[in-house]
């Protein structure tokens, strides 16, 4: 028995896909251009570029070749077609773009935010953040990607505040605060997750379907690569390891969050760690700054002896303001290739890894919805 045939219908939305996401990839482009990125015929890519003006989502530029042979006209997506928001929450503020489906970023903007604003104030910045971008750019904002520095609950994307968490906003509800901004859906996820992500696409991880990421800043953090994929867990909570049980500066058993307390490297009346002095003692010689990176490497070794025991990584990836530091990071190899399951670690190499990776998503979330609006669902 002969397979069926796809139907017309099933042809001309591969077709305009593939239209579609060529323009997506330059400013501007020929019928015949297209034909040759894309390998379909030029009298197929004239009939779906003609569908796709009509459809509103393609126009001519009104520019034509020049030089010897048959003029061309160049075609563009049209510029009406909205952006999507990225949004970055981090103790330092607020950072919101809107990126088009080009990739391109078509605004920025930074709102500082004290070190414990809470969630008012923070969404009252995420807010004005959205709305202002949305009048700079002059069209819809589709669809909203979020990283935040806080536990995320996966159902729902709203903020969980977990007991000692230094940070920031408490419960904040970013689908909530961007309902009457954003006109699509708000993903939501924990920002060393959007990190791992980036490294897994663009930066040291390339390649490496399992790793795990270990971010060391001001909070505490891990992410599972598995397969190719973060493990967020049944609530999303995947990596949550301040509580996680490790050896304290005596050899002691203790949570690896108090560990900086009986360092002395938290800041006043926080639980978030003193950044800058704990780099100070890493850039310092002499015995006591030795035996103070020496009890910071047994007890990330501890975190990332349960992290391989439970996920079996094939490496680790160590980034955040210290974490990545190169005496902390070779403080830790030492360490950990003593341990029974040592695997190698590398240090993160991008900068932002949290807002790349989030950009990421949202431009390859509204290259996909552009694509759909070619050839909506019928309702039922």
């Amino acid at each position: 028995m002969n397979p069926p045939k796809p139907s017309l219908e099933l042809l001309r939305g591969l077709t305009d896909e593939n239209v579609l996401r060529a323009l997506m990839t330059r400013d501007r482009l020929t019928r015949a251009e297209i034909a040759t990125a894309t390998g379909i015929s030029k009298p197929t890519v004239s009939d779906s570029v003609q569908r796709l003006e009509r459809a509103g989502l393609v126009v001519d530029t009104g520019e034509r070749t020049t030089g010897r042979g048959r003029i061309g006209s160049y075609y563009a997506l049209a510029p009406h077609l909205g952006t999507a928001l990225v949004a970055s929450i981090t103790p330092c503020g607020v950072t919101a773009e809107a990126v088009d489906a080009r990739g391109r970023t078509r605004g920025r903007i930074r709102t500082a935010l004290e070190a414990d604003a809470g969630q008012e104030a923070a969404g009252r910045a995420l807010t004005a953040a959205a709305e202002d971008l949305k009048g700079r750019t002059g069209g819809p904002l589709r669809l909203a990607v979020v990283s935040a520095a806080d536990p995320v609950d996966r159902a729902s994307g709203r903020l969980v505040q977990l007991p000692d968490a230094p940070f920031l906003v408490g419960a904040l509800d970013p689908p909530a605060v961007l309902a009457d901004t954003v006109t699509g859906p708000v993903l939501v996820d924990n920002d060393v997750n959007w990190a791992a992500r980036a490294e897994y696409e663009n930066g040291c991880a390339q390649g490496v379907d399992d790793f795990v990421y270990l971010h060391l800043g001001e909070g505490l953090g891990c992410a599972v690569m598995s397969d190719g994929t973060v493990r967020r867990g049944h609530r999303g909570l995947v990596g949550e390891i301040a509580h996680l049980c490790t050896a304290g500066p005596d050899g002691r058993a203790m949570a690896f969050t108090e560990v900086f307390a009986a360092l002395g490297l938290r800041r006043p009346a926080s639980t978030a760690v003193d950044v800058p002095r704990l780099l100070e003692i890493l850039e310092t010689p002499g015995a006591g700054a030795d035996r103070i990176r020496t009890a910071l490497a047994r007890a990330v070794g501890g975190v990332l002896s349960a992290a391989v025991s439970l996920a079996d990584p094939r490496t680790v990836v160590v980034g955040g303001a210290w974490g990545s530091h190169p005496r902390m990071i070779a403080a830790i190899e030492e360490h950990f290739r003593r341990t029974p399951r040592p695997v190698p670690v590398a240090a993160a190499v991008l900068t932002l890894p949290e807002l790349t990776g989030a950009r990421a998503r949202a431009v390859d979330e509204l290259r996909s919805l552009v694509v759909r609006s070619a050839h909506p669902a019928p309702h039922r």
